[in-house]
């Protein structure tokens, strides 16, 4: 089994890092990103409620369902940069309490323009928010379980994506899709008023953050984004995000009209696929903690979907079978977000910019999932069926196949892998 060698973190908060984990802090700083993975799972069962109430046309459903994911795929590097230029904390309220008031203003549309404005508001508080919540995990997680804390925060989507998925279905039922986005609405208050207090004692930078020379925004990025390691690390997960939007976006759709399942009963196997991620989140945690390599983790799990893709699209295989292989394909998926995450402090310019590198991250994540989606649905609808689709997971993961081994390459060369303490 490869494992990093301990070598010299380049960018590793380090100084006056916590002697013990404070693992309350950890977990209510978790669930504040759980809350903001709620907001891409409210909108898949929503939408044919919202397109029969306001007579939404399908390109503009579309356009609810990818404004998030547009918005951050723009702004992702600049959120990261605002919350280091001046604070992660109120980046994180100010992120959420924009989250609170676009889903309301969205339950208040009367129709699709104001809607889909509020959608947008949403991309702007979900990017600021996850761009620097995991520097504050950074600060309450002593070295030693940082990459398990890193792992654990990558799982915030599909937990939060799966929770609401669950949860559409019951709070759509008093108040319809209006209901559901008030519900939201008020669930982002809540973590605005949970986490205001906790974290106001991690307002201050830890002193090596303290000690790193302070950037413009827009030399912080650029700093950023000319970096090797960050980029590679965005490239990395924006062919991961992109292939699991593409087999999970499109899952209801594949096994409402080829296998005659009910709406409800898709919704449910979906959502527990999504779920698998989330495992495959906390062991890619744990396997960076035991030492693995994160070139060999990304690289094995870039094979591992493309082979079960293979399988998941194939008419030959029962449909147990094909769930089963849906379920690892997102099961091993997961490892990659935990070892991008885990790699951002590792590969930070500085550990004044974590939070910047952390919104690359995220941004290329948003462009895998504006980007992959539609070229699904133009193979499949190009060449009469899905079995087209295995050709397009597999060459997104052979494109992130060749990132693994040059993240491998750049880690060898450049001694930034972490110790096994702390990255």
């Amino acid at each position: 089994m490869a494992r990093e060698p301990r070598a010299q973190v380049s960018g590793a908060p380090a100084a006056g890092a916590p002697g013990r984990t404070r693992w309350g802090a950890v977990f209510l700083l978790f669930a504040g990103g759980v809350v903001c993975g709620a907001f891409i799972g409210k909108a898949p069962l929503a939408l044919s409620a919202i397109r029969a109430d306001m007579a939404m046309s399908l390109p503009a459903a579309g356009w609810l369902l990818s404004l998030i994911n547009i918005v951050g795929m723009v702004t992702g590097m600049a959120a990261g940069s605002l919350g280091d230029r001046f604070g992660h904390r109120p980046m994180i309220l100010g992120s959420l309490a924009i989250l609170a008031l676009a889903s309301v203003l969205g339950a208040m549309a009367p129709g699709p323009p104001l809607l889909l404005f509020g959608r947008f508001l949403e991309g702007v508080g979900f990017i600021g928010a996850v761009a620097s919540l995991p520097v504050l995990l950074l600060r309450v997680t002593r070295p030693q379980d940082r990459r398990f804390v890193l792992g654990l925060w990558s799982s915030y989507y599909p937990v939060g994506m799966a929770i609401m998925i669950l949860a559409s279905p019951v709070l759509m039922g008093p108040g319809g899709w209006r209901g559901l986005w008030l519900a939201n609405g008020a669930l982002a208050a809540a973590a605005v008023l949970a986490l205001a207090g906790p974290t106001r004692a991690l307002a201050q930078p830890t002193p090596e953050e303290a000690a790193a020379p302070k950037a413009t925004p827009w030399a912080g990025m650029a700093r950023t984004v000319a970096s090797p390691g960050p980029l590679l690390l965005a490239l990395a997960f924006a062919a991961y995000a992109g292939v699991f939007l593409a087999v999970f976006g499109f899952l209801p759709t594949l096994l409402v009209e080829d296998r005659g399942m009910t709406a409800a009963d898709a919704a449910l196997l979906t959502a527990i696929a999504v779920a698998f991620n989330a495992a495959g989140n906390l062991a890619g945690g744990w396997l960076l903690q035991r030492g693995v390599a994160r070139w060999l983790l990304i690289a094995a799990a870039f094979m591992a979907m493309a082979a079960c893709g293979w399988g998941v699209y194939s008419d030959a295989l029962g449909d147990g079978t094909r769930f089963a292989l849906f379920s690892l394909l997102s099961l091993c998926g997961g490892v990659i977000p935990a070892s991008c995450f885990a790699g951002a402090p590792v590969h930070a310019p500085t550990p004044a910019l974590v939070a910047t590198t952390n919104g690359l991250i995220v941004q290329g994540a948003n462009l895998g999932q504006a980007v992959m989606p539609p070229m699904m649905a133009a193979a499949v609808a190009a060449w009469g069926g899905w079995h087209a689709a295995p050709t397009v997971v597999g060459a997104a993961c052979a494109v992130g196949l060749a990132i693994a081994f040059f993240i491998g390459r750049l880690e060898r060369l450049a001694r930034i892998t972490s110790p096994r303490a702390t990255g």
